[in-house]
């Protein structure tokens, strides 16, 4: 069953649980407020999904922004940049899906189209 990380206020997290509902996906909700992703989970997805790390950035966060991180990303190191990304969910990108080597970041309709296929036929 594949896990749904996403935020409770976030309308394109809304939209995306929407939209799982719809295709037939089954899935588990996980609050990424209350229960953020460890470094370990964020290490594992992040290899998973072949993202570049700032697509795990929630750059449009007030949190994000208040921090600065635009212009600090550049010079951490990957591993910076996953302890940084542990310590507070608002700074991850929503919404978030795994199930089994399959992470989808951020909701786009046409991407999660592909890989949902194959999710709802299991």
């Amino acid at each position: 069953m594949a896990l749904f990380i996403c935020y409770s206020k976030c309308s394109t997290c809304k939209k995306a649980e929407k939209w799982l509902q719809e295709q037939g996906v089954e899935y588990t909700v996980r609050p990424i407020k209350e229960q953020n992703p460890t470094k370990e989970e964020l290490a594992l997805w992040h290899e998973k999904s072949g993202l570049d790390i700032k697509r795990f950035f929630n750059t449009s966060g007030n949190l994000y922004k208040e921090m600065k991180l635009k212009d600090r990303l550049a010079d951490m190191s990957l591993d910076e940049k996953l302890e940084l990304l542990s310590t507070d969910g608002m700074l991850v990108k929503r919404p978030i899906l795994v199930d089994g080597d399959t992470v989808l970041v951020g909701f786009k309709e046409a991407e999660w189209q592909d890989k949902t296929e194959i999710l709802a036929e299991r």
